[in-house]
Parts: structure tokens; sequence; C-alpha cells
């Protein structure tokens, strides 16, 4: 759970990655695999941060810790209902996490509070390099689509409010199959819609666990590593990685 801890405590703080981490890696240059398509982690695109900034907000001061333990119990009981089959939406879940973290650290969570966090959670806008990546990327031809375990609803305002309603083919919740990623499922959502094999779809994570679930699953990957993170120690590395979806384009390019 490095990623978690590490991941939103430098987001709250404002921290993100300014520096380009890599490329092409030597195993994603020796299959030369074409790319046609790339299904995208819901958090490459839009922008968590604000919902921290907001946490910071209404708890003075507890902020980047309640946002801590707040986003690492999410991942928690999202993993544990899919291992379980105990399964409860992404909204749920995260609402959960949210009171959880709140009584781990004993802050008076109000109704209101609670409420203004989860509803911050809809108001996502894109990434400021978001928009250019993925328009470049459509003039080459590659097909886009969003594979997140976020709902649907909340996925379609994320869209709405940052203007890319023509950009994605698909909108692919894990909500629509009841599972959440890393289970090899809801990567599977995205071969079934493009109706394409695996080695044609690539992978944009925003994750380190994500990057290993994707590439357990068989897809190509790039990592939009914007937190500057060490790769998981899972057993695989990315096949691309870049602080931004701009040096996405170039990975994609580097296929054709």
């Amino acid at each position: 759970m490095a990623f978690n801890r590490r991941a939103f405590l430098n987001l709250v703080a404002g921290a993100t990655a300014t520096s380009v981490l890599g490329s092409t890696l030597g195993a994603r240059a020796a299959t030369k695999k074409k790319i046609s398509a790339i299904a995208f982690d819901a958090f490459t695109t839009f922008d968590p941060r604000p919902v921290f900034a907001l946490a910071d907000q209404l708890f003075p001061g507890r902020g980047a810790e309640l946002s801590n333990a707040w986003r690492v119990r999410q991942f928690e009981y999202q993993w544990l209902r899919a291992l379980s089959g105990r399964y409860a939406d992404f909204r749920q879940a995260t609402e959960e996490a949210l009171v959880f973290a709140a009584n781990l650290l004993k802050l008076d969570l109000s109704a209101e509070k609670r409420d203004r966090l989860m509803e911050a959670y809809l108001e996502l806008k894109a990434w400021p390099d978001a928009a250019p990546a993925l328009r470049s990327l459509r003039e080459q031809g590659v097909r886009l689509a969003l594979l997140s375990n976020a709902t649907r609803p909340m996925l379609e305002a994320w869209i709405d409010r940052s203007g890319l309603e023509s950009t994605y083919e698909y909108v692919l919740s894990t909500d629509e199959i009841k599972t959440y990623k890393p289970d090899p499922r809801a990567y599977r959502m995205a071969v079934e819609a493009f109706g394409l094999t695996i080695d044609d779809i690539a992978f944009a994570a925003f994750g380190g666990w994500d990057v290993a679930g994707a590439k357990w699953f068989g897809y190509t990957t790039f990592w939009v590593n914007r937190l500057n993170l060490p790769v998981e120690q899972l057993g695989v590395t990315p096949d691309g990685m870049g602080a931004s979806l701009t040096e996405l384009v170039p990975f994609v390019q580097a296929s054709s």
C-alpha cells in the first residue's frame, strides 16, 4: 500500500511530478506491438487534488492526515469487497472509508462535512496536460476509453466538467460487472469493448498497483507517474513511464 500512503499525501501537499521519468523501456522496444487503442485509468486524466484540498480546509492542519488515511482505506475496502464477493460501488466504499478515517483520527465529521467531501468527487476536472495529449492521440487514429473503478455517473460528471464529451469511444466502469481493478475481469472490459486483441491495446495507469494489474492481465502498460514514485515491487515493470499524459504521445508514436 506504499503507493496510496505516499501518493495522496503528496497530492494534498500540492506536489506533482514535473520531470519526465522515462519513456519506452527495453521490454516494450523488444515486443514492438502496435498500439491501436488505449484504456485509461480515470485519475491519469482527472485531478483528484481538490478533494484533498477541501479536506484541509474543513480540518485545518489535519487535512493531509485525513486524506492519507481515507485514501488507503478506500482502496482496502474496494479490494476486500471484491475478494469477498461483498460488492459496494465506488461511492459507497469511498464514503465508508471517509467515516472510518475520521473516526480513526478522532475528527468530528459532521454530515455536512461528509457530504461536501463526497460531492467534491463529482467536481473533478482534467489535469492541464490531458486534453492536448488526448486530442493528439485521437488525431493519430488511436481509439480511447476510460476504464475506472469509479461509477459511471462520476465519470460522466468529470468528462462534462472537463469538456471531454467527444473524447472517449467508451466509458467503462467496473461497477457494471460489480468488481474492482485489479480483478482480471475489470481489465477484460476494454478488450471486449474495443473488439481488439490484447496486443493491440495499451493501458495507462495512475497507480503503480494498477500498472501491475494491467501488466499481469497482458496489456502493454504506460505509467502516468505524476507523483514521481518508485516502481512497485511486484515482479513487473511498466513498458513506458512519464510524468504526465504528454509523454504518452511519443510512446504510442514509437509503436507504429
